[in-house]
């Protein structure tokens, strides 16, 4: 059992923190914005609160944090009452946030400078994956402080990787959302092709998904395509913002990504049609007008 602080109890940090009290058996300190979503996740999974970033981390062996973006991350590392103030040399910082691979660089470096470790470390698996523990983390650091750091987040996890150094984790987290978009706007396209030709959509996913063009998205997101109810966790708004980062890095990396731009337009579209929150699958709304349910 390990002392583990977890900074932000969102849709993907609340069950993962979660199964780290329960599933892991760690000794859980959490500390979430709303202090009231704190009080909630110690009242279903025990542990203790905490009421900055600092305080949670005090005495931690591991600190986690799912925060929003980078500069969320910087507000609970090195900012006013961050976690970094506190922390024990030795202690490891695992970042399960989707952000750049600058900002995992720069951290790692400052964490070193301090005697602790950061690992860039963000997951795929979407709300569902975080409540059911079964998220694929891709990881970026050194080996030592990942080694120490697996067996901790394999509570919420069913595959754990190190990729390589710094920043590395937060590269493959792009390479996801690259493959995702482009498999989502094709299965879109195929299901409204289906519908436009009068197919019985669940015949036909039933028997292709089966062949050459199956998919995890195929599997999970062909019903609310068809049914327009587009409630299933991982918002427009959310893969707008990480496709924004890929967008960044392919233009300091000098990456030709044609397909993800032309589909981070299409979920700004969707955006502009009210769907900031409906899930990534509501890019089929853009072809044939969706009434989410």
């Amino acid at each position: 059992m390990a002392n583990v602080a977890f900074l932000g109890l969102g849709v993907m940090g609340y069950p993962m923190a979660g199964h780290l009290a329960k599933r892991g058996g760690h000794s859980v300190t959490v500390y979430n914005r709303t202090g009231a979503k704190a009080a909630a996740w110690v009242a279903a999974n025990g542990g203790k609160s905490a009421a900055t970033p600092a305080d949670a981390a005090q005495g931690a062996d591991f600190v986690f944090a799912c925060v929003g973006n980078d500069d969320d991350l910087r507000a609970v590392t090195t900012g006013p009452m961050g976690a970094f103030a506190t922390m024990k040399p030795g202690c490891v910082f695992v970042d399960n946030t989707t952000a750049s691979a600058d900002v995992a660089r720069e951290l790692a470096a400052a964490a070193s400078a301090k005697g602790f470790a950061f690992i860039d470390a963000p997951v795929s698996g979407g709300q569902a994956g975080a409540e059911n523990g079964q998220l694929t983390v891709m990881a970026g650091g050194e080996r030592e402080a990942f080694e120490r750091a697996k067996p901790v987040i394999a509570s919420f996890a069913k595959m754990v990787n190190l990729i390589g150094p710094s920043g590395a984790g937060q590269l493959t987290k792009m390479m996801n959302q690259i493959a995702i978009a482009g498999l989502v706007q094709g299965l879109a396209e195929a299901i409204h092709f289906g519908q436009c030709a009068g197919l019985d959509i669940a015949a036909v996913m039933d028997t292709i998904s089966k062949g050459a063009a199956q998919s995890w998205q195929m599997e999970n997101r062909w019903k609310s395509m068809d049914t327009g109810k587009f409630d299933f966790g991982f918002a427009v708004d959310w893969m707008r913002k990480d496709l924004g980062i890929v967008l960044d890095e392919a233009r300091r990396n000098g990456a030709s990504l044609p397909v993800t731009a032309v589909v981070d337009q299409y979920y700004a579209d969707v955006q502009k049609m009210g769907g900031r929150r409906w899930d990534t699958s509501s890019l089929i709304a853009r072809l044939k007008p969706v009434t989410p349910a």
